[in-house]
């Protein structure tokens, strides 16, 4: 079964408004059951896509999750890559700057961590952060060691906007396909969690007080994500907003649109050269003695 989430990605120059796009959705599963169903032949499907893209070697896939706290990134992540060979994926998670890492443009920590060909690269937030929560918080902004000039320009988040489209664009021409999700929580639904993790022991650790304070900043994150998914979503990298209330309904998403990103590269295995199966009889040759 495909699922239909065309609805749900930003197409380049559209304009965007969170508070009139929905945080749930009616599931495209009936049941328990029928959900680990789709997402096993989720699973199945991007294992068997992933191996191909390993051996053609020509492509990587950049998949980025952004969203608040609790919006389920660490679980769609674990649940849609189960099944995928550790060798093929690989996955990143960005807190705060290194001293080193401050030391250079914003981009620079990101980078280092790209997939290479045949890989899945896998951010768990990423550059986004430098025009999310530092856009929020810019006293962060003032730690960063930028010049002085760089402070002082009131269009620092355009021209990081812009810097960020041409990364993604430039990743685009050299083989590496991005696709990258916000996973759209409502507050009532973070509360919720955050009540959860509370009341779970093993959850307590994923916990803590900043959590609290940054829900204070929730209309100022909005308007931050507003401006920077209409600005960024392009069609060589597009936005994916996700309804992600219900964590179950976003992983068959997520895993959905990764099959079908890869699925649109038609990754093959390498066809063997006729110097190359004569080397491979010859192998057997000398393994069999013959």
């Amino acid at each position: 079964m495909d699922i239909d989430v065309k609805d749900f990605r930003i197409d380049e120059g559209d304009s965007v408004d969170l508070a009139r796009m929905p945080t749930r959705v009616d599931p495209v599963y009936g049941s328990k059951k029928e959900y680990r169903k789709l997402l096993k032949q989720h699973v199945r499907q991007l294992a068997k896509l992933q191996y191909r893209l390993y051996a053609e070697d020509r492509y990587a896939l950049l998949l980025i999750f952004q969203a608040m706290d609790a919006a389920g990134k660490d679980g769609a992540i674990k649940h849609v890559m189960s099944g995928i060979d550790p060798q093929g994926v690989q996955v990143f998670s960005f807190k705060h700057p290194s001293p080193i890492e401050l030391d250079h443009d914003f981009l620079w920590r990101t980078t280092q961590c790209l997939p290479e060909r045949g890989r899945i690269g896998i951010f768990n937030r990423s550059y986004y952060e430098e025009v999310l929560i530092v856009r929020v918080h810019p006293e962060i902004l003032a730690g960063e060691r930028l010049p002085p000039e760089a402070l002082e320009d009131h269009s620092i988040w355009e021209k990081r906007l812009r810097s960020i489209v041409d990364q993604e664009r430039h990743l685009f021409v050299n083989g590496t396909r991005v696709i990258k999700f916000f996973l759209h929580i409502s507050p009532e639904e973070q509360t919720r969690r955050f009540l959860a993790r509370i009341d779970q022991p093993e959850k307590n650790w994923k916990f803590s007080m900043p959590d609290i304070t940054e829900r204070d900043s929730w209309d100022a994150y909005m308007k931050a994500y507003e401006h920077c998914l209409a600005a960024t979503s392009t069609d060589e990298a597009p936005w994916y907003i996700l309804p992600a209330d219900d964590k179950k309904n976003a992983r068959l998403m997520v895993s959905q649109i990764v099959v079908d990103a890869l699925k649109e590269l038609h990754p093959q295995v390498p066809e063997l050269t006729e110097e190359r199966k004569n080397e491979l009889q010859a192998i057997r040759a000398k393994l069999t003695g013959s």
